[in-house]
C-alpha cells in the first residue's frame, strides 16, 4: 500500500522530522511513503492532476474519529488502486480549485503549521493501522 504526501512549502525539520521518521519506521512493511514538496500551488495542482485518490487536509474539512479515519484510509487505498495521496496546503492553505477534487479532512478545529501537519497525520495513519490490526495502541 502506498501513501503519497504532497505539500507546498518547506519540509519539516528538527524534532518534527525525527517524529515523522519514527512513524515511517513503525509503518515500514505495511505502507510505502513518498514525499512530494512543491514550491508553489501550480506545481502541486499539476502533480495532483495525475493522482487518483486524494484526501485534502483542511481546517474546514470533516472531523472524524480515529476509527472513522481508519475506515476512510483503508477504503481510499482500495479505491485508489493501493495508493492514496494526502494533500497539505501551504501557509495560505489549499488552493480553492482543489477543494472539490477529493475528500476534505480536518485533523482538528485548531490550526497547525504546514510543517507540523505531516507528523500529526503520520501518527493518525499509524493509529489507523493499529485499529485495523485490532491492537491496544488506540485505547
Amino acid at each position: 500500500m502506498n501513501i503519497l504526501i504532497a505539500s507546498v512549502g518547506k519540509p519539516p525539520k528538527g524534532w518534527m522530522k525525527e517524529g515523522i521518521e519514527e512513524f515511517v519506521s513503525r509503518l515500514k512493511g505495511k505502507f510505502n511513503f513518498e514525499w512530494h514538496v512543491f514550491k508553489n500551488d501550480e506545481q502541486l495542482i499539476a502533480f495532483l492532476s495525475k493522482q487518483r485518490e486524494k484526501i485534502f487536509l483542511d481546517p474546514q474539512g470533516k472531523l472524524l474519529s480515529s476509527e472513522s479515519f481508519s475506515s476512510l484510509l483503508f477504503h481510499s487505498i482500495e479505491r485508489g488502486g493501493a495508493t492514496v495521496t494526502f494533500v497539505i496546503g501551504g501557509a495560505e492553505g489549499l488552493p480553492s480549485v482543489l477543494r472539490t477534487e477529493g475528500f476534505l479532512l480536518s485533523l482538528s478545529p485548531m490550526t497547525f503549521t504546514h510543517q507540523m501537519t505531516p507528523l500529526i497525520l503520520l501518527e493518525q495513519i499509524y493509529r489507523a493501522s493499529e485499529i485495523e490490526k485490532g491492537t491496544l495502541y488506540h485505547k
